[in-house]
């Protein structure tokens, strides 16, 4: 019998080492990942990594009713939330990505952040956005530029590697989001 390990670097060995956006045209908040996990990838469901905090602390912020499992990331669309990454290729940790790899895709994601037209691009970390835009002072929460058309929004990325943040300061962070995607609905 082989551990889950085993059968997720099969399902690794065999992928293409991506893993599908799951977004459609005027979304209130697409959650921008910096880029897949290789769990997220096996299994084909993002923030599927052991320790990851993300669908905990979205159910915790009020964008969700009640707390889904990775295997229910498209259950995310009906409610107004889609979720993508900057980077395509997976990898263990997210420090394994260069700088250039990111700067290379900025302007192929800007674009597809103005095709869907999202009112909030929520990037989960400072990383992605700082490599893409060129800025190194990126702060927490509204961003004063737009991207890609969108507002654009950093979020503490909710990976179980970050414990700069705790689940508290997660939840709290997320939830100011929710608060702010909600009043622009009206």
């Amino acid at each position: 019998m082989r551990s889950n390990d085993s059968v997720v670097e099969l399902a690794i060995a065999g992928s293409a080492q991506c893993l599908p956006d799951i977004v459609e045209p005027g979304l209130s908040v697409l959650f921008c990942g910096i880029n897949p996990g290789m769990r997220a990838v096996a299994m084909g469901h993002h923030f599927d990594g052991r320790g990851n905090r993300f669908w905990r602390v979205l159910h915790l912020a009020g964008f969700t009713n009640e707390a889904f499992r990775p295997e229910n990331d498209r259950e995310l669309l009906p409610l107004g939330f889609g979720l993508t990454t900057a980077v395509s290729r997976a990898t263990a940790r997210a420090d394994e990505l260069s700088k250039a790899e990111i700067q290379a895709v900025a302007a192929q994601f800007e674009l597809k952040i103005q095709h869907y037209a999202p009112k909030f691009i929520a990037f989960l970390g400072k990383m992605a956005l700082a490599e893409m835009s060129g800025k190194r002072d990126i702060e927490w929460g509204l961003q004063s530029s737009r991207f890609g058309g969108a507002r654009a929004w950093v979020l503490p990325n909710p990976s179980g590697l970050n414990r700069a943040f705790s689940l508290d300061a997660l939840v709290s962070a997320y939830r100011e989001l929710r608060i702010a995607a909600e009043s622009s609905d009206e």
